[in-house]
């Protein structure tokens, strides 16, 4: 393996605790190396990615578009970038058999990355893997890592709220509950029910389902200071940071490509020197 064992070993145990320690574990999903720099520079516990950034930032849709070696290699750079933790959104993992998924943690493992995003739909999100099957999948990663001396944090998301296999509210609600369960005795360590936000969903999630509990960050969730008081345990964002920074970029190529100024920059821009603060000095 790439990075030390038993330093591995540590960050890994150090992100599990993150989700124990009565603290909201807040992680605003970052794509490359420099994002991880400022997360850790402002004093992030840990750093997640997020498939879908990761994707768009080298111009590909979401849905494992990219190859699996592109994806290990980015994740690769980012965990060396960083000290703290790292935990990536891989999503059903590059496999449809539990060889393929085998293959696909070990790479993981080996990048130095101590976390996982795992999801449970198929076929573009419009329908989920049964639960046994998924189950198995779950149950192959904690065996592989296990192997390998190092427990890599698995968070199971769960997509019966973006199902469309799932028609009603309540049936979404039960098939999460069920499916959190099953997840989590299959030795998931956090169960991630993406979709609604609203306090009274979070409220529910957090009063059926025993696991750390991630909520999905957006603009009309739950407000943060809410979450922890709930006893939410973590927070991710998804696509939601890089495609606000798209929207920024975007606004400046349309200021300058109808010659509206300099304005479009702002008063805040970095200057070169604050940006080498989040910088390696060294030749790669």
């Amino acid at each position: 393996m790439n990075m030390d064992t038993s330093l591995q070993k540590q960050k890994a145990e150090t992100l599990l605790s993150l989700h124990t320690n009565g603290k909201l574990l807040i992680l605003p999903n970052i794509w490359d190396p420099i994002g991880a720099r400022v997360l850790e520079v402002k004093g992030y516990p840990a750093v997640a990615t997020g498939s879908a950034a990761v994707s768009a930032s080298l111009g590909y849709d979401d849905g494992e578009k990219i190859k699996r070696s592109t994806h290990i290699s980015i994740l690769s750079r980012i965990a060396k970038s960083v000290d703290v933790p790292v935990t990536a959104d891989i999503e059903s993992g590059y496999a449809k058999t539990l060889s393929d998924l085998e293959e696909t943690i070990l790479q993981v493992l080996d990048s130095g990355v101590v976390g996982i995003n795992f999801e449970d739909s198929i076929n573009d999100g419009k329908s989920l893997r049964l639960i046994d099957e998924q189950c198995e999948r779950i149950s192959k990663i904690r065996e592989v890592s296990d192997r390998q001396g190092i427990h890599l944090v698995i968070n199971a998301r769960v997509d019966s709220f973006l199902s469309s296999a799932i028609s009603a509210p309540r049936e979404k609600m039960e098939d999460a509950v069920v499916r959190a369960k099953a997840y989590s005795d299959a030795g998931a360590d956090c169960i991630y029910p993406i979709g609604p936000g609203d306090i009274e969903t979070v409220k529910e999630l957090r009063a059926r389902i025993a696991s750390p509990i991630n909520i999905f960050g957006t603009a009309n969730a739950t407000p943060l200071p809410l979450l922890q008081e709930i006893g939410i345990n973590r927070v991710s964002f998804g696509s939601n940071i890089f495609r606000s920074c798209l929207k920024k970029f975007l606004d400046i190529a349309d200021a300058l490509h109808d010659m509206k100024g300099y304005e479009c920059f702002g008063e805040n821009t970095m200057s070169g020197a604050a940006t080498k603060a989040y910088l390696r000095q060294e030749t790669e």
